[in-house]
Parts: structure tokens; sequence; C-alpha cells
């Protein structure tokens, strides 16, 4: 196949990348896509653009970048396929778990209501962006991300360094849910949806999601360091902000992934415990 991949040079992107060059032409979308040519001859577009979620504290500046670099760049992408002779086969379009907000314990299939808050929304308005390519005949998969589990980078390469000084500990009350799912489950599902018969909301998550105090406990049995000072809520919303921690370190979604299993996809790591091993192999 030859695929097309806006956001190559990020987190996911980049190992998207390396994994699916072995068998498939890879072609990146340049930023802002200048030359709708670059898409001639795709048989799948995959886009994983967007400024990253919890850089940076949430002001006005920082949520119209965030809205920009998805939204905004969707639309581009999307009309752009929408004016192509022949459009892709398939736009897989990446999203977050953020799309249910804090739901507590509530167990979150594709088929859950949204959520509320800035992060839900936005999910939502980016999804309804991409969703606008089925009209030219494009299946569209909205990859529903947890977090990503990688050595360096994303949510899990802030909190290492502390981990590693042996300094880390749960957030807030640890009660919240986590979706995550490794690096590898990641790109591996990214690639089963350039193919499978799937449309729509697709939950990218291990099958088996675990609290906050669950996670962090699992992170320092990884590292082989302590992992018992726990951070206040109090302490999240005043180095982060508080809209930022409630709805992305603070919020509870605990999603399961049954799409991708209605489908057939297998993880290859899907307890904590043993992809944070592979994590750190």
């Amino acid at each position: 196949m030859r695929v097309a991949i806006a956001g190559a040079s990020g987190l996911i992107g980049s190992a998207l990348t390396a994994h699916l060059s072995g068998a498939h032409t890879v072609v990146p979308i340049p930023r802002g896509l200048p030359d709708a040519h670059v898409l001639d001859g795709a048989d799948a577009v995959v886009n994983l653009a967007g400024a990253g979620i919890g850089d940076k504290r949430w002001t006005d500046a920082r949520r119209r970048e965030l809205e920009t670099s998805r939204i905004a760049t969707t639309e581009r992408l999307v009309a752009a396929i929408a004016g192509m002779a022949r459009p892709p086969a398939v736009l897989v379009n990446a999203s977050a778990v953020g799309w249910y907000g804090d739901r507590g314990d509530e167990e979150l299939t594709e088929a859950s209501a949204p959520g509320t808050g800035f992060l839900a929304s936005l999910c939502q308005r980016w999804e309804a962006a991409a969703a606008t390519a089925s009209g030219a005949g494009v299946r569209v998969a909205l990859a529903r991300s947890g977090i990503v589990l990688a050595r360096s980078g994303g949510a899990l390469g802030r909190q290492l360094p502390l981990f590693r000084l042996g300094v880390g500990g749960r957030l807030g009350s640890g009660r919240q849910w986590v979706s995550w799912i490794a690096l590898e489950d990641e790109v591996r599902a990214i690639e089963f949806l350039l193919t499978a018969p799937v449309d729509g909301p697709v939950n990218l998550t291990s099958p088996l999601p675990v609290t906050n105090a669950e996670f962090t406990a699992a992170l320092g049995r990884a590292l082989r360091r302590p992992a018992k000072l726990p951070v206040p809520a109090f302490a999240l919303r005043a180095a982060l902000g508080a809209e930022l921690a409630d709805e992305l370190v603070l919020a509870s979604q605990r999603a399961v992934p049954g799409a991708l299993h209605a489908a057939g996809f297998s993880f290859g790591h899907p307890t904590i415990d043993g992809a944070l091993r592979h994590t750190f192999a």
C-alpha cells in the first residue's frame, strides 16, 4: 500500500513510519498540506497531526493552537481528499479517550455517550471534521487512543525522571482509571485499521485498563524503584493549571477496545506489567 501520514515525525508517527516501511510505501504529509499532490496515489491516509495536549498550560492562546492543529488541519486534509479523482480507500484519524470526559468507574465502549469539558469537546469536533471524508466514499476510522507507553515522549516520558529518582507515586487519589496501550500495539492497531472493515470510533486501548494507583505501582516495579510518594491533586492543579490537571491527569476513563476485538485484533501486550517490561526492555 501507499500510505500518506500527517504527523509522521511525532511519537506515534515515527514509530508507525518505521513499522510500515518494511512492507509499504510511506509518504509524509508536509505540515499544513501545502501541496495536495502528495496524496496522489495514496491507498490510505493516517492523520496524527496535532500539538501536544499536555505540553503546556491551557491558556486561551494554547487552546486555539490545540484546536487549529487538529480541527483546521483535518478540515484541510479532508478537503484535499474530497477533491481527488481517486480518493484513498481509508482515513485513519487520531483522536483520544478524552472524548469521553471524566466518567468515574463507568466502562466505556465506542457506543458510550460523549463527555463534557474542553478536551472532550476538542476530540468531538476533531472527529466530526474527519468524518466528513465519508462523503467522498472514504472509510473513516476514528482512533481514540489512551496513554501510549513509550520510553521517551508522551505522558509516560514526562513521569519517568521522577520515577527513576524513586520519588514517583500516584496522582491525586489514584482511583481514576487509566486507559493505556503499548506503543507497539498502537502502531499494529493503526496498521490493522488500514485494511480491516472497521469504521467510526475505535478505542485504541488495552483490554485491561488500570487505576492510576495500579499504573504507578507497575511503573515502579518495571523501573525497580519505589513509587510511594503521592502527588496531591492541589499540587497538580497548581503546577499544570486546574483545567489541564482535572481533564487530563485526574480524569477517569475506563475505556475498552470493543471494536478492535470484534474485528479480530489481537494485543501483543495486554497487561500493564508486561507492557512496561517490554517498553523498558
